[in-house]
């Protein structure tokens, strides 16, 4: 069943980040971190996209990949030199419908993606390559 919501999106560099992985990262952007900050407050989800070049450091909406990953923060680090390290987990998938006028950090509608089943011995195999 799809769900929509509406949650802080987080761009990563040079990850993508799956359902069921746990990572940590490290966030040094203004906004990502204020993104964090935000979530902190409650249910702890945000959503992780990756965005299309690495080195863009101010990434506009149209720069980051409409497909992420909701993720819950397991654990939030802030390290002296004013970055964060943060353990996420990747939940489920979802798509990004469309960006708010939020400025403080970027936020967006996003749609969760079921899982399709697929055929078990192939799933099997994906799995452990």
């Amino acid at each position: 069943m799809t769900e929509t919501k509406i949650l802080p999106v987080l761009p990563l560099r040079d990850i993508v980040v799956f359902p069921h992985m746990v990572v940590p990262l490290f966030v040094g952007r203004e906004k990502s971190v204020r993104a964090l900050d935000e979530i902190m407050k409650g249910e702890k989800q945000i959503l992780l996209a990756t965005q299309k070049n690495s080195v863009d450091d101010d990434p506009t909406p149209d720069a980051i990949y409409p497909t992420g990953v909701i993720a819950t923060v397991l654990q939030l680090l802030k390290l002296p030199d004013g970055t964060v390290k943060v353990l996420v987990e990747g939940k489920g998938r979802a798509r990004l419908t469309q960006f708010t006028d939020r400025e403080e950090y970027f936020e967006a509608e996003a749609v969760t993606i079921d899982d399709e089943p697929g055929e078990p011995a192939q799933s099997e195999a994906m799995l452990r390559a």
